[in-house]
């Protein structure tokens, strides 16, 4: 499993972050190298990364300036350059918007959500796959943190990073699917990573609308799907971009989301998409398998183990043709039962091991 690091004792944003830094040093530096690597795959220096991050620090501290604190914390705790955990936290802005179709030819994650009339028990759930480069696999920690009213928060995160997959115990859970539209990267915006963790401090699906409706207002810098589950039973994925927000609902209490904007606002604003991405076969297979509810930790186990069109599966197997740096494959899966608060992770392929409880 993947290595759990406790910020609940930090009695400030900075002090949180200082203890992140020195328990993930680690893997902070993997992360870094990764990234170094990948940016320059695209083109892009890591002098050129910290820079183009360094620029969305005024859009981060308008959205919530603890934000800013707690990343300076874990610079300050990993002894790394701000900069650098920066880069780390606005890795989705930096990528260009034809990454998923020139970069590489695969795409990343597949969610689903499922709302009490879909579920067994009536519980309410988000899960999905997090397909992304197989040697980010050791740079994830699983953060033990607390919202500013004092609710928990587990999030499944790459290390130096503030959040990305989790729920919070005010009943809130949320997912991420990349997306890319033609306009990612070309205005300042609130990078989608720190949007969830802002979210994660919501306790409900209400209350992450008035967030990103205040996000809005400062601008999105790239695109992403956040899929978003309440104890309450609301289910709904909302897909931003810097052109704005839109959702995407549960049909039959089932909520289905690849790679790809679903959205009518939003869908003329899709960057172009590699011929071989597999964003629409998943969402396909996900959307079928999401039919034959109800649903339970089971029932969404075989979801995200689906291996039924190979390389394109839900279950992502990565490729060995490709080289290192491109291969995709499912670096670990996620099931939430947000009614229950409880969280069961796959640390590797989901088909080849056991989902745990975490």
């Amino acid at each position: 499993m993947f290595k759990q690091i406790n910020l609940t004792s930090a009695p400030t944003p900075k002090a949180r972050g200082q203890l992140h830094g020195q328990q993930a040093t680690t893997q902070i530096g993997l992360s870094l190298t990764n990234y170094t690597q990948l940016f320059a795959s695209c083109g892009i220096d890591w002098a050129q990364a910290c820079a183009r991050a360094t620029a969305l620090r005024d859009a981060i501290g308008a959205l919530n300036p603890a934000w800013i604190d707690e990343m300076d914390g874990i610079a300050d705790g990993c002894g790394q350059a701000p900069g650098s955990i920066y880069a780390l936290n606005c890795r989705t802005e930096i990528l260009p918007p034809n990454y998923l179709g020139a970069a590489t030819d695969d795409g990343e994650c597949t969610a689903i959500g499922v709302a009490p009339q879909a579920s067994v028990g009536g519980d309410v759930w988000l899960a999905q796959n997090w397909d992304w480069l197989g040697v980010q696999r050791d740079a994830l920690v699983r953060l033990h943190t607390a919202a500013a009213n004092g609710t928990t928060i587990h999030t499944l995160t790459e290390a130096g990073m503030l959040a990305k997959i989790g729920y919070n115990h005010a009943g809130l859970a949320v997912g991420l699917n990349i997306l890319r539209s033609v306009a990612d990267g070309a205005q300042p915006g609130v990078p989608v990573h720190i949007m969830l963790r802002e979210l994660l401090e919501c306790d409900s699906v209400a209350q992450a609308r008035q967030r990103l409706a205040t996000a809005q207002a400062i601008g999105f810098g790239a695109s992403s799907n956040i899929p978003c589950a309440d104890a309450q039973g609301e289910v709904v994925s909302f897909e931003l971009a810097p052109a704005g927000w839109a959702e995407w609902p549960a049909v039959n209490g089932v909520m289905t989301h690849t790679n790809h904007f679903l959205c009518d606002t939003l869908s003329p604003h899709q960057a172009p998409m590699g011929p071989s991405l597999s964003s629409a076969p998943r969402l396909a297979a996900a959307s079928a398998q999401g039919a034959n509810g109800p649903h339970d930790l089971q029932t969404l186990q075989q979801v995200l183990r689906d291996q039924s069109d190979g390389l394109l599966s839900i279950c992502r197997h990565p490729d060995p043709a490709l080289p290192p740096q491109q291969q995709v494959e499912s670096v670990a899966g996620v099931i939430m039962n947000v009614t229950a608060k409880r969280w069961w992770i796959a640390p590797h392929v989901p088909s080849e091991v056991a989902f745990e409880p975490a």
